[in-house]
């Protein structure tokens, strides 16, 4: 990172990519919400998540939102510069 502020907002939305890449995995286990990280997980992607999740339909039981989501945030991340952090 170079240290410009496009890069570091670049790096943040990589990083709340990777957060709702977690809320997501947490569906697979019926009990996570009872657990205070994954309650601290919902609370900081909730804000992003409910409305996109309102506007993009679920097709039967699968949800996805989280998936456009965090493809957009991907793809916004590497225009404003950002490396890559995992993939």
């Amino acid at each position: 990172m170079n240290g410009s502020p496009l890069e570091f907002i670049g790096f943040i939305l990589q990083i709340f990519a990777y957060l709702v890449i977690a809320r997501a995995l947490t569906t697979w286990f019926p009990n996570a919400r009872q657990y205070a990280i994954v309650q601290l997980l919902y609370q900081i992607t909730d804000p992003v998540m409910t409305p996109i999740s309102k506007l993009i339909p679920r097709i039967g039981m699968i949800d996805l939102s989280p998936t456009i989501l965090v493809f957009t945030l991907l793809i916004i991340s590497r225009a404003l510069g950002a490396r890559p952090i995992l993939f």
